[in-house]
C-alpha cells in the first residue's frame, strides 16, 4: 500500500514538473524568436543592401521572395493542415488581396527603396518604429486597450514617444564631418553632392516610415483574418500567393528589362530566399500564438 502511495506521488511530482516545463517553454518561445528575428533582420537588411548594390532590381526582389514564401508555406500548410476545414469567403479573399498589396507591393518594396537610399544601420534603426505604429493602429482600431494607470501602458507610451523621437533625430541630424579630405576647388561639386545625399536621405526616410506604416496595418489585417480563417500556414501561403501576383504586375509596370530577372548563382539568389527567410521568422511568433489558441 505505502509502495503505491510512493509510486503516485512520484507520478504527481514529475507530471507537475512537466507542466511546469511546458508552461516555461510556452512562456519563453516568443522571446527566443523575437532574438532569432533580429538575426535575420541583420542578416537581411546587409544580404538586401549588397544586391542593390550590384545592380539587382528592387522591384524583381519582390516577387521572387513571395513566390519562395508562397511554395514553402504552401508545402507546410499541406503537411500540417490538411485537416482544416476552414471555407474561404469573399471577405477573407478580400483581406487576403489587402494583405498582399500592403505586404508585398508597399511594406516590402518601400523598404527595399529606402535601404537603397539610406543605409543599412539607419533602416535598421527605423525598424524600432514598427511596435510603436502598430501600437498606434491597435489602438485606432479598437485592438487594443490604453488604461494610463497602468504600468504597461505607461511603458508602451514612454517607448512610443522615445521610438519617434530617434527616428526623427537620425533623419534630420547626421552629425558633423570630423575629417574632411575634400580640397578648395572641388567645393562646388562637394556641395551639390552633399545636397544631392541629403535629398536621397530624406527620401529615404520618408519611404522608411510609410513602409513601417504599411507593415502595421499589415500586422493589425492579419490579426483580423487569422480569427476569421484560423489555418496560418494557409494564411500565409495566400497571402503570399496574392503578393507574388501583385508585385509581378507591379514590376512589369516599373522594370520592363527581362535581364533584371535573370539569376545568378550570387548574391542575386541567396536575396529572393533569405528576404522571405527574414520574414517568416518573424512572422513564426504570429504562427505560434494563433496555433497555441486553436488549442
Amino acid at each position: 500500500m505505502e509502495l503505491k502511495m510512493e509510486e503516485q506521488e512520484e507520478s504527481a511530482r514529475v507530471g507537475s514538473e512537466s507542466r511546469k516545463r511546458e508552461r516555461l517553454i510556452d512562456v519563453l518561445t516568443p522571446y527566443i524568436l523575437c532574438i532569432i528575428a533580429n538575426f535575420f533582420f541583420a542578416g537581411l537588411i546587409i544580404v538586401v543592401k549588397v544586391s542593390l548594390e550590384k545592380g539587382f532590381s528592387q522591384y524583381v526582389l519582390v516577387p521572387y521572395g513571395q513566390a519562395f514564401g508562397a511554395l514553402t508555406t504552401g508545402v507546410l500548410a499541406l503537411l500540417y493542415e490538411r485537416d482544416n476545414h476552414s471555407k474561404i469567403s469573399i471577405p477573407i479573399l478580400r483581406n487576403i488581396f489587402f494583405l498582399g498589396l500592403l505586404g508585398a507591393v508597399l511594406a516590402t518594396t518601400l523598404y527595399y527603396a529606402g535601404l537603397e537610399y539610406t543605409s543599412s544601420t539607419f533602416t535598421a534603426v527605423t525598424g524600432n518604429l514598427l511596435p510603436s505604429i502598430t501600437f498606434l493602429l491597435a489602438i485606432l482600431c479598437r485592438m487594443e486597450k490604453l488604461d494610463i494607470s497602468q504600468r504597461g501602458a505607461q511603458a508602451k507610451i514612454v517607448g512610443t514617444v522615445v521610438a519617434f523621437a530617434g527616428a526623427t533625430l537620425m533623419t534630420l541630424y547626421k552629425g558633423i564631418v570630423v575629417v574632411s579630405l575634400l580640397h578648395t576647388q572641388h567645393s562646388h561639386q562637394t556641395f551639390t553632392s552633399k545636397a544631392s545625399l541629403d535629398k536621397n536621405w530624406l527620401k529615404g526616410s520618408f519611404m522608411l516610415v510609410i513602409s513601417n506604416l504599411s507593415y502595421s496595418a499589415f500586422y493589425i489585417l492579419q490579426t483580423k483574418t487569422v480569427k476569421e480563417y484560423p489555418s496560418p500556414l494557409a494564411l500565409t501561403a495566400l497571402t503570399c500567393l496574392s503578393g507574388t501576383l501583385l508585385s509581378t504586375i507591379m514590376a512589369a509596370i516599373f522594370d520592363h528589362k527581362l535581364s533584371s530577372w535573370r539569376l545568378s548563382w550570387n548574391i542575386t539568389l541567396l536575396a529572393p530566399i533569405y528576404s522571405y527567410l527574414g520574414r517568416y521568422v518573424d512572422h513564426s511568433w504570429f504562427v505560434h500564438d494563433s496555433m497555441g489558441k486553436r488549442k
